[in-house]
């Protein structure tokens, strides 16, 4: 009878032991989870927070202002457009096609 109460409170501290050991994992694993779900939130407020200024950056005021300042560059207007003729070329292209 003895072996057997020794055996019972060896089982019953055994699963003690383990009944503490879940709770703690279980804690932790909860604790971690919390933690992962707020670093979500926060790199998807950082994702929004970026996606407004990559659509401020390419405001096309923005990049008009960039190419003149930077480059150098000037609208275009009639008086400094340059208009090409091809009228020379069109008469040589027809006489290829009538030969063969």
């Amino acid at each position: 009878m003895m072996r057997l109460n020794l055996v019972l409170l060896l089982g019953v501290l055994l699963s003690a032991l383990y009944l503490v050991n879940v709770q703690y994992e279980s804690r932790r694993v909860y604790s971690e989870l919390d933690r992962a779900q707020s670093q979500a939130l926060k790199l998807a407020a950082e994702n929004e927070r970026l996606q407004v200024e990559k659509r401020a950056q390419a405001t096309s005021a923005r990049v008009e202002s960039l190419a003149k300042s930077k480059l150098q560059m000037r609208a275009a207007t009639p008086a400094v457009t340059s208009y090409v003729s091809y009228a020379a070329a069109a008469p040589a292209s027809a006489a290829q096609v009538s030969q063969p």
